[in-house]
């Protein structure tokens, strides 16, 4: 198979298993999607949809949060972890969301990203989910199943971002990302991976990961 034919198996098998694709993350618009992708990191999203709600029912929007203390929010959030620098974010982007954006989150890649705890990948999910501009965030999952699959070497995240906008269709982005994340919780896990359930690496797949797969499995 040409790269072409691979990208455009994988673009097909993902919209015949998930042609609805839910946004992981629990949110009701673009602040709290913001707030729970930065509880996110280096956390899980079923912990992060657990906690949300309890931060939510007293601050859901950025006049209520900073009504709180960076202490009252450290306390809610503690169980996603790093909870000290999440919480002084989520404090310091609310006071910057009233005071440059009239409390709106601005629908910008240099806006989001000068947010304090904002990074690239965040800004690009708030991009992607929350405005429906056309962004790719790269996660482990994409970042691992870019490389099974051949289509980036694995180097950075942010190489794999690169790779992944040159090789996929812009207008597929934001669904496309989110498929592929489905896909590798369900299908290509990082670990307890069974590549005879694996349909994509199977056809597309790294001949090295294979290979290694193969050999693991005789041990």
């Amino acid at each position: 198979m040409t790269k072409a034919e691979k990208v455009a198996f994988v673009i097909d098998t993902l919209e015949n298993i998930y042609p609805e694709v839910p946004i992981p993350l629990d949110h009701k618009d673009p602040y709290t999607l913001l707030i729970a992708v930065l509880l996110s990191a280096q956390c899980t999203d079923v912990r992060v949809n657990q906690i949300t709600p309890l931060l939510f029912a007293k601050a859901d929007n950025p006049y209520d949060m900073i009504k709180m203390t960076q202490e009252e929010i450290k306390e809610i959030i503690r169980p996603c972890g790093l909870s000290p620098m999440k919480s002084k974010g989520i404090y310091e982007l609310s006071h910057i969301l009233i005071e440059k954006h009239n409390g709106e989150v601005p629908a910008s890649f240099p806006d989001l990203e000068e947010l304090p705890a904002v990074g690239h990948k965040t800004a690009s999910v708030v991009m992607s989910q929350a405005f429906n501009i056309p962004a790719f965030p790269v996660d482990t999952h994409i970042h691992r199943l870019m490389y099974r699959w051949g289509f980036s070497n694995g180097s950075t995240v942010q190489q794999t971002e690169k790779d992944a906008k040159r090789l996929f269709p812009k207008e597929k982005w934001n669904k496309l990302h989110l498929q592929i994340i489905w896909y590798g919780r369900e299908y290509c896990q990082a670990r307890g991976w069974k590549l005879e359930n694996d349909v994509i690496t199977q056809t597309v797949g790294r001949k090295s990961v294979i290979k290694e797969y193969l050999q693991n499995q005789k041990k």
